[in-house]
């Protein structure tokens, strides 16, 4: 999967079947805080959207980035793969 990272839109951003997803985000200090997700309608494919999540923490995580979800359902990925649990910053549990 191809990520793009758009600073000018400050979103990432990936096509699945010509469809475009996006995830907003935005920087505070050594934070991304990671606002909102653009799905087109009647998109359903739940394992592409988590590919592009897991895509997204990699990019964090070679920026030397903490993530703070804002998102409930990028919180809930957070939940689904505690393997990320260390990307949170100190005092955010989920």
């Amino acid at each position: 999967m191809e990520i793009k990272d758009n600073t000018f839109s400050r979103q990432f951003e990936a096509l699945s079947d010509g469809k475009l997803v996006t995830v907003e985000y935005s920087f505070q200090e050594k934070k991304i805080f990671l606002t909102k997700m653009s799905v087109p309608e009647n998109f359903d494919n739940e394992e592409f959207i988590t590919d592009f999540l897991k895509d997204i923490m990699a990019i964090a995580v070679e920026r030397k980035l903490k993530v703070v979800p804002i998102l409930p359902k990028i919180a809930a990925f957070f939940k689904k793969n505690p393997v990320y649990k260390e990307l949170l910053p100190p005092g955010i549990r989920i």
